[in-house]
């Protein structure tokens, strides 16, 4: 009797079906990958201009480990630029910590942060892009500072470059 029981959940869990053959999450992802930007390189390219953790993060939509960005406990006045293409993103007035270990600002620069869904590791997450070059920033969370906006973009600090508020 049992193994009839366990061979039946067996049955049933490879039945089950996960996120990755939804149709609906397959066309969000080609229609992510049709959305064209002012700022267009080949691979080849993006791949000679950037280092290689800047090329993972930004072309290949990778994650830097937590505690390793030199950008994490800056405390300098400036602007958060994309690497990818120079484009202002972040301003360090809405920069905290939030104690990730990446990065965290409660909002971005209007108009330079692309937002979409994405579906990697089996829930709906808000994607972070660089509106200008489309490059992969991070992801955006509801469970930031109360008092400002209650936005953390959690943002890889390889997808940045620093630029003091003088120059």
């Amino acid at each position: 009797m049992i193994k009839k029981v366990i061979f039946g959940l067996c049955i049933i869990l490879a039945g089950c079906k996960g996120v990755s053959q939804d149709k609906e999450v397959a066309a969000k992802t080609d229609e992510q990958q049709e959305e064209t930007y002012a700022v267009t390189k080949t691979d080849a390219e993006w791949h000679k201009e950037l280092t290689d953790m800047q090329y993972y993060i930004l072309r290949r939509k990778g994650t830097e480990n937590a505690f390793t960005s030199h950008l994490l406990n800056n405390k300098e006045k400036g602007t958060y630029a994309c690497a990818g293409c120079g484009t202002a993103l972040f301003k360090s007035d809405h920069k905290f910590d939030s104690g990730t270990g990446w990065p965290s600002f409660d909002r971005e620069i209007e108009g330079s942060v692309s937002f979409s869904t994405d579906y990697n590791i089996g829930y709906a997450r808000t994607e972070e892009h660089c509106s200008t070059c489309g490059g992969h920033l991070g992801h955006v969370f509801n469970d930031g500072p109360a008092a400002t906006t209650g936005k953390r973009h959690c943002i890889n600090g390889a997808a940045l470059n620093f630029i003091p508020e003088n120059e």
